[in-house]
């Protein structure tokens, strides 16, 4: 479907349906249309890809684009192929017959897109391919993995500097949503893109309601929020160890929840089949390490929990991001404790790397830590890590139920004081033991060590253990307390610890939330009603609408081999049963619908619709 005669704006309206581009979508397609090098910054779900899908199709040539995603290239080209758009895609999971194919279509002029993974176009078979094709721009998808000390550093993504020496004309165009002003600049750096041209979008989702929980039997937390705010909703479950992985899978569907286990450890058929899965089906929960997610294109993924805590900031906002890519309501929830802060310390000081990189690595957690902690606005936060300012936006569970926070100095010159006085014994104990000796707890270890003979012993029977490992949790985040990684998590004081003992520093911290084994923030996902899969705004008779829609585009999904949403988005069904169409050119009017997918799905569509 070469539309070289047809502006942007003409190409977005007949294949994808949409009648104007968001944010900086076209000032970014029209400096690549026009041949100049970009490096695109937006969130997961701001439509990255149409800024080098729309060139592609504008520009003479075949749009190349360079993608890590190996597994989920054929997903992709089938997602273009219902737009009606000529893509395919190399990789070593290919036949002979079925790459020789390819590569013929390339170099005919058949195809708008062509996927590559890097290790694929770095081979001299491909590079000669490509020279003896027409090139009309060059898409890194997923730039910052070209970050050496990234989570998702891809070795072979360091080759990539040789499209600008070997293509000097061909425009490229770096993407990615993890974008500190560092991995920015080593984008620019590692690509060779000096002269390329920012585009730095919004990084605020504000369809996402972040909240962070106090972890209490995480499992039971994540059970409640699906039962009560995601019944029957797609998510994804991020978890540290393979094991928790698959521990809670297995508990989800023991509770009747559809959940598949996903990590680096399972035989690669099984990750290929259980990702198939969700993408495919409606409603399934996906419980993963980080192994999973990296360019997952479901547009109606309702939710993304984690049960551990994630190493930075950066990761974080990578995973929730997979959230409500359709734009509509969609939750972030984080189930955090103290154990989680320990547990990450003893990874950074095992991890590989000089002491330079353990450092960014406790900056990262530090970073992490900060964001739970917050008293303030979550989106405030977490936007100003990337550099961005805001306004408290209303939504997420700080500002809906915002925490009380209180004088906890003398609180933290008690703990402090006690582990001073365990040192001065040339002792040292972690949370637990420490707390029994505040709250003057008798027990045989206490007994056994004299510990009830310490001066602090029983001087915090005010607070609760729940209270006092806080307290604990809020001064490590603080660095007024750090935690030995030796295997036994045991208390140690820091530089600034000197500062509060001596009454020098006040310590201000958030007051902890009742353990009620329920979310403290209710009320389902952001700006709508709890559970179900559908539009928030749409009432009984609508929604049962929208569902059989739902089942109409399951069964032409399945009988087609694609995913659901290839046939057509969340939002484009809500829209079709709000707005009712009575025929085809009305249909045609709606969001989503181009000529292609009016071709191939209108007037099924519409018999479903009637019912």
């Amino acid at each position: 479907m070469q539309l070289t005669s047809q502006t942007p704006l003409d190409v977005l309206r007949t294949v994808w349906g949409y009648d104007e581009f968001r944010g900086a979508q076209a000032e970014v397609i029209d400096h690549v249309v026009a041949g100049g090098d970009a490096i695109v910054l937006m969130p997961t779900g701001g439509g990255k890809s149409l800024c080098y899908q729309v060139p592609s199709l504008v520009r003479e040539g075949t749009g190349v684009v360079v993608s890590p995603l190996i597994a989920l290239m054929q997903d992709q080209v089938d997602a273009l192929s219902a737009l009606g758009v000529r893509a395919g895609f190399l990789n070593s999971t290919q036949d002979p017959t079925a790459r020789r194919d390819t590569e013929r279509a390339f170099l005919a002029g058949e195809l708008d897109l062509l996927y590559l993974a890097p290790e694929r176009l770095t081979a001299p078979d491909t590079l000669d391919l490509l020279d003896r094709g027409r090139v009309a721009l060059f898409a890194i998808d997923e730039a910052h993995c070209v970050s050496q000390w990234g989570h998702d550093f891809r070795p072979d993504y360091l080759q990539l500097s040789l499209l600008h020496e070997r293509w000097p004309d061909v425009p490229r165009i770096a993407l990615t949503a993890t974008a500190t002003a560092a991995t920015h600049a080593e984008i620019r750096q590692r690509l060779s893109l000096g002269d390329a041209r920012d585009f730095v979008a919004s990084f605020d989702r504000p369809n996402i309601r972040y909240r962070i929980v106090p972890k209490d039997n995480p499992r039971a937390q994540l059970l409640q929020l699906l039962r009560t705010e995601h019944a029957g909703d797609a998510g994804i479950v991020y978890c540290l160890t393979r094991a928790s992985v698959e521990q809670t899978a297995e508990f989800l569907v023991g509770q009747g929840i559809a959940a598949l286990p996903y990590h680096a450890g399972l035989d690669r058929a099984v990750r290929a089949r259980n990702q198939a899965r969700f993408l495919r089906e409606d409603g399934v929960v996906m419980v993963a390490t980080i192994a999973f997610g990296m360019g997952i294109d479901k547009p109606d993924v309702r939710f993304v929990a984690h049960l551990d805590l994630p190493k930075s900031v950066e990761g974080y906002y990578q995973e929730t991001g997979r959230a409500g890519r359709d734009g509509l309501p969609s939750t972030a929830w984080l189930a955090y404790g103290l154990a989680d802060v320990v547990q990450q310390r003893r990874l950074i000081d095992g991890s590989e790397g000089d002491a330079a990189h353990r450092r960014r690595l406790t900056q990262h957690l530090d970073a992490m830590l900060a964001l739970c902690e917050t008293a303030d606005c979550r989106r405030v936060q977490l936007l100003s890590y990337f550099g961005q300012a805001s306004e408290p936006c209303g939504n997420c569970d700080t500002c809906l139920a915002p925490p009380e926070t209180w004088d906890g100095t003398v609180p933290a010159q008690k703990l402090l004081s006690t582990v001073v006085r365990l040192e001065q014994r040339g002792q040292r104990y972690g949370v637990g033991h420490v707390v029994d000796i505040l709250r003057g707890k008798e027990t045989e270890r206490v007994r056994s060590l004299g510990h009830g003979e310490l001066s602090t012993f029983g001087i915090g029977t005010d607070l609760s253990d729940v209270e006092w490992r806080g307290v604990v949790r809020q001064l490590l985040a603080a660095e007024l307390l750090s935690v030995d990684t030796d295997g036994y998590g045991t208390l140690r004081l820091t530089e600034g610890s000197a500062d509060v003992l001596r009454g020098e520093r006040e310590v201000r911290l958030r007051r902890e939330a009742p353990r009620t084994g329920r979310s403290r923030t209710r009320g389902g996902a952001a700006g709508g009603r709890a559970g179900g899969a559908g539009a928030p705004d749409l009432d009984d008779e609508a929604q049962a609408v929208f569902e059989r829609l739902r089942a109409w585009r399951a069964g032409v999904a399945k009988e087609q081999g694609v995913p659901a949403y290839v046939v057509f988005h969340d939002a484009t069904l809500r829209d079709v049963v709000t707005r009712r169409p009575a025929d085809l050119d009305e249909l045609a009017g709606i969001g989503g619908v181009g000529a292609a997918k009016l071709e191939r799905y209108g007037a099924g569509l519409l018999a479903a619709l009637e019912g």
